[in-house]
């Protein structure tokens, strides 16, 4: 079996995944006053906060190139792989999943799967990296996306949103709502529901106590078995730092690297929410 997998630059992906001859990247697209720019390429997670505290409309995300979507597979059809895996942003937060199904049966000879991820960030990044892991261990196609599937389901990811204007521009919050909650310092926490769309799990008064809701949940969430974790932040590192400092003073010792929301959350959270991701290691 020759295997490629294909995601999208919303994945978090360490750089020796991203150096690997199998994994291809199909860029996201962001609009800010009119200019276009890709995530990784030509935008740095800091610029992308920048630019938008600085501008008065929300940026604008497209989805992945379906055609460079199509160029890859022929790609990988002419160059002797047998199987594909592609692995992209939520089917609750962009269209791209429904529309690249037909893709699945165009082929000849090389076998593709499109599992919906219901999740992005370091999340999807972690599925990517488990799918080189299982076939480098030599499993089958089949036991490759049987397991994909059990880490789908027990996959999300929990955020503490700081800024409910963007709540409110991103029409996921009534303007009403918004000035109530920030008048009662509000700190909402949503999370990835398991049809992979982002909705409010709780309300919670200040952000101290959003915090210490948010290390309870991740305790409640991870207590039946060994989960891969993950911090992530939308421009402020300070409190990833912080949060971090009180998952160790509970116990929560595992590796628990720190990265940033790119532009596909970050036009919805705005800039200072704080978030965990989890998900089951399968070997």
């Amino acid at each position: 079996m020759k295997l490629a997998v294909i995601t999208d630059s919303s994945a978090v992906l360490q750089p020796t995944t991203l150096a690997n001859k199998d994994v291809f990247v199909l860029p996201i697209p962001v609009t800010i006053d009119e200019e276009s720019f890709v995530e990784g390429q030509n935008l740095t997670a800091e610029e992308f906060y920048q630019k938008m505290a600085a501008s008065e409309d929300l940026p604008k995300t497209s989805q992945p190139s379906l055609l460079e979507l199509e160029e890859i597979l022929t790609a990988l059809q002419a160059n002797g792989y047998t199987h594909a895996v592609g692995l992209f942003l939520s089917s609750g937060i962009s269209g791209f999943y429904q529309n690249i199904q037909y893709l699945a049966d165009e082929f000849e000879g090389l076998t593709i799967a499109f599992p919906d991820s219901k999740i992005t960030s370091a999340p999807l990044g972690m599925m990517v990296e488990n799918v080189l892991k299982w076939a480098a261990a030599g499993q089958s196609f089949e036991e490759i996306c049987a397991k994909l599937d059990q880490q789908i389901a027990q996959t999300s990811a929990f955020i503490m949103v700081d800024d409910l204007d963007h709540l409110v521009k991103g029409g996921r919050l009534s303007n009403a709502a918004a000035i109530l909650g920030n008048l009662l310092s509000i700190k909402p926490i949503l999370y990835f529901t398991a049809e992979g769309k982002i909705e409010v799990y709780e309300k919670v008064r200040t952000e101290k106590k959003a915090v210490k809701r948010l290390l309870e949940i991740l305790q409640e969430k991870t207590s039946d078995g060994n989960y891969q974790l993950a911090i992530i932040h939308a421009n402020c590192p300070e409190k990833a730092d912080r949060f971090k400092e009180q998952l160790e003073q509970v116990g929560v010792t595992s590796q628990l690297p720190i990265v940033s929301f790119g532009s596909v959350i970050g036009t919805h959270l705005g800039e200072g929410a704080i978030a965990f991701g989890i998900s089951p290691i399968i070997e």
